[in-house]
């Protein structure tokens, strides 16, 4: 569903992404992990348009987006939940989901019943400014604002920074249903292993802007965790 090819990206004077080549199956949960300053979010702001690609291919489903404007890759479909929520706390909840209507491809103007079926906390607090809400819940809001857009693919930015472990827990479920029951194609960008275990399919590990190691999630050893994730 998303190839990526040769991508290289550069910080300044720093080369944060090498020759980076990926591939996130459709219909799959792909975790990505390392340790923090990888280049992770990097990769993720790339796809999402945020930063321009220095050089290199990013193909959804066979259409390249690098010659897209960051606004339009959400009406193909991508949905993304970046690090730190970035909810708008000063709208309402509603208001916040309302955000992602224009970019349906089938021009509903309308929030789906299945976002307050799945965040059901949403739906009592409609009327309440989303920077009343706390971390969980902010949280359960920026995925549902992803998913008001209708999206084929899903990507999220470390959603369980921050959050209570009983949250943790309920975001791992959101997480196994969408991609289990509904089919979304999942990238997860986590560093927590259990709840990685719980809902990949697949894992990649970057470490100084390079892929070193991918595969099945059962393969996801002692020895790669203690040498590209440990702290």
């Amino acid at each position: 569903m998303l190839k990526i090819e040769q991508l290289n990206q550069f910080y300044g004077e720093s080369h944060t992404l090498w020759d980076l080549d990926l591939n996130i199956e459709k219909g799959k949960c792909t975790c990505l992990m390392g340790r923090n300053g990888v280049g992770k979010t990097t990769l993720v702001e790339s796809v999402m348009g945020m930063i321009p690609v220095q050089s290199g291919k990013l193909l959804f489903e066979g259409k390249n987006l690098a010659s897209l404007q960051a606004e339009k890759r959400a009406t193909l479909g991508i949905g993304y939940v970046p690090q730190g929520r970035q909810i708008f706390p000063l709208l309402t909840v509603e208001e916040n989901l309302k955000i992602g209507l224009p970019a349906r491809r089938d021009k509903i103007r309308t929030i789906p019943d299945f976002i307050y079926e799945m965040f059901p906390v949403l739906k009592e607090m409609l009327g309440r400014r989303g920077g009343d809400l706390s971390g969980g819940q902010q949280q359960q809001l920026a995925i549902g604002r992803a998913l008001v857009l209708d999206p084929t693919m899903l990507i999220l930015d470390e959603p369980t920074e921050g959050i209570q472990p009983n949250i943790v827990q309920e975001i791992g479920d959101i997480i196994n249903r969408l991609n289990k029951e509904i089919g979304l194609t999942v990238l997860l960008v986590e560093q927590k292993l259990p709840i990685t275990r719980k809902v990949a399919d697949n894992f990649i590990i970057m470490e100084r802007g390079r892929a070193v190691a991918k595969g099945d999630i059962t393969e996801l050893s002692d020895k790669l965790i203690s040498e590209y994730l440990t702290v």
